[in-house]
């Protein structure tokens, strides 16, 4: 038996548009999730929501449709640390998907191997309070030591108003570290504050890498409205073109399709692809954003 979806559950949209940008050749959707479909892989018990289906093969009929030429799969926290789902669908992606798994602290060498041979290239700790229990530092850092080894990064979420109480933690992670969603800043606050202005102080003394993505979540003015507008979310540019600018070889841009847990909208995924000219303004800077760092990031040592 299934379980009912959250109420209120905005579903991804299934008729995304055809972008305007076309994405240069190898680019990579360095930020996205599979939910269940859940009859097959069914859903953590302690999960804080309960989504809609979004399978592998949706996945990558979009990937498809956009242009996009490989993904990073990214654990969802629905399934907690099962990574049965994720796995599935970066096996089925014949070498064009990279995965990004939950573990638990007393996870052992073999299976990090196991996961290692499957196409798994880093972790996530997730901070952000309405999704995950209080997280426990000294576990992740356990978890953290162990993944070493295996040349794997730590993807972290949380939000701005949280990264003062973090970011010492943080700094003693002995990993890369990738921040989801530039930190999700605040973006009715300055560009050139001191919020966000600790944020990339933070970033540049870690060496950490930036997703540039989610304008849909940050945003305060919202999608475009329905008359042909092709530029979205323009309240967030300046601070993706900013991350773009100050650490050009260190960004990376996903859709972060099926866009878990939206309450306003559900974005049009071909409208995300035409944001990215917004903010890399040049053909070098998306060819890094897009192709040349997630390249270098999950498939090192391959050429798009």
């Amino acid at each position: 038996m299934t379980a009912p979806k959250t109420p209120g559950w905005l579903d991804w949209y299934a008729g995304p548009s055809t972008p305007d940008f076309t994405l240069p050749p190898g680019a990579v959707d360095a930020h996205c999730h599979v939910f269940g479909p859940q009859a097959e892989f069914p859903f953590a018990p302690e999960r804080k929501y309960t989504p809609c289906d979004a399978s592998k093969d949706q996945l990558f009929a979009l990937r498809d449709h956009l242009g996009v030429a490989r993904n990073v799969i990214v654990q969802a926290t629905c399934h907690g640390a099962d990574n049965s789902a994720m796995l599935d669908a970066v096996r089925a992606a014949g070498g064009r998907a990279r995965g990004v798994a939950t573990v638990r602290p007393d996870i052992g060498d073999a299976e990090l191997r196991e996961l290692d041979a499957a196409g798994v290239r880093g972790v996530r700790f997730n901070f952000v309070k309405r999704l995950v229990d209080a997280a426990p530092t000294e576990d992740l850092a356990a978890i953290a030591k162990k993944i070493a080894p295996l040349g794997w990064h730590v993807v972290l979420y949380f939000e701005a108003a949280d990264l003062p109480e973090l970011e010492g933690f943080f700094g003693t992670l002995p990993v890369p570290l990738v921040i989801d969603h530039m930190g999700r800043p605040d973006v009715t606050k300055p560009v050139q504050g001191k919020e966000f202005g600790r944020f990339l102080d933070f970033a540049e003394r870690n060496d950490v890498w930036v997703k540039v993505s989610c304008p849909e979540r940050l945003t305060v003015t919202g999608p475009p409205a329905l008359d042909g507008e092709r530029h979205a979310y323009t309240d967030v540019v300046p601070f993706a073109r900013r991350v773009v600018a100050e650490f050009p070889d260190r960004v990376l841009w996903g859709t972060d399709w099926p866009h878990p847990n939206l309450k306003s909208h559900m974005p049009d995924d071909g409208l995300l692809v035409d944001h990215v000219p917004l903010i890399a303004e040049t053909a070098e800077a998306q060819r890094k954003l897009l192709v040349d760092n997630p390249m270098r990031l999950y498939w090192p040592g391959e050429t798009a």
